[in-house]
C-alpha cells in the first residue's frame, strides 16, 4: 500500500509513524521547512519540503500510484484545496483532517471520502470518560452508528448469568471477555462474573440503556 499525507505536525506524524510500522509505503508532505527537517530525521519514508496544494508538486510524488492521501494539517482551507486537487489523480481514499465543525459540510459537498476531527473525537471521548469512568471506547463502527466499548460487568443482576441469556439484543452485543488479563471470545453458556471485563458493540443511542443494563 503507498499513501501520501500531507503535514508533519503531530497528527501526521503520528499517523505516518503507525502506517509505516503495518507495512505501508509512506511520502509525507510539509511546508514548513523546519519542521519538515525534523520529521525527516525521525521517519522511515520520503519527506517533501513543499505545498501540498500545489499540483505539480503531486504530481513529483507519484500521486497516481497512490492508494490513499490524507490531509492532516491544521489548517481547513489548506486541507480541503488539497483534497480537491487529489480527486483529478483518481486516488481511491481521500481523507481529510478537520479542526472546525462547521467546515465539514464543505468537505463532503466536494465529495472527499472520509472527514475526521480528532479534536472533537477527543472531546467526546473525554466526556464519555467523565460521565463514565468505568467505560472507554475502543472504536466507532460504520458512519458511527455503532461502537466497540470497553466495560466492565457490576450489575448483580447480570451476574451469575450465560452470556446466551442477556447477549446478543437488538442494542447491543458482548464480543469479547478478559480472563485473568487474556482476550476470550466468549461462548453461549459460560458465566458472567462480578467485575469481568468484557468488549461490547453497542448501537448508536442506545448506550444508556446498555450501561444499566450491565453496570449499576
Amino acid at each position: 500500500m503507498y499513501g501520501i499525507i500531507m503535514g508533519g505536525g503531530r497528527v501526521g506524524l503520528a499517523l505516518a509513524n503507525i502506517l509505516i510500522e503495518s507495512g505501508a509505503d509512506i511520502t509525507l508532505i510539509e511546508n514548513d521547512e523546519s519542521l519538515c527537517n525534523d520529521v525527516a530525521s525521525e521517519l522511515d519514508a520520503l519527506v517533501i519540503h513543499g505545498n501540498g496544494t500545489n499540483s505539480k508538486l503531486l504530481e513529483e510524488t507519484n500521486i497516481e500510484d497512490a492508494d490513499y492521501f490524507i490531509a492532516t494539517t491544521g489548517n481547513d482551507e489548506a486541507n480541503l484545496l488539497s483534497c480537491i486537487l487529489v480527486r483529478k489523480f483518481d486516488v481511491p481514499n481521500i481523507i481529510a483532517r478537520v479542526s472546525n465543525p462547521d467546515h465539514e459540510e464543505a468537505f463532503k459537498e466536494v465529495g472527499i471520502d472520509k472527514v475526521i476531527s480528532p479534536e472533537i473525537s477527543a472531546a467526546r471521548e473525554l466526556a464519555q470518560y467523565v460521565m463514565n469512568p468505568n467505560v472507554s471506547t475502543l472504536t466507532t463502527l460504520g458512519e458511527g452508528d455503532a461502537e466497540i466499548k470497553e466495560m466492565t460487568i457490576t450489575n448483580d443482576k447480570v451476574v451469575g448469568k450465560r452470556f446466551k441469556d442477556i447477549s446478543p439484543t437488538k442494542d447491543f452485543i458482548i464480543i469479547a471477555t478478559y480472563q485473568n488479563g487474556k482476550f476470550v471470545i466468549p461462548q453461549p453458556d459460560d458465566v458472567i462474573s462480578r467485575g469481568e471485563k468484557i468488549s461490547v458493540v453497542v448501537k448508536r443511542g442506545t448506550f444508556k440503556k446498555v450501561s444499566k443494563k450491565l453496570e449499576k
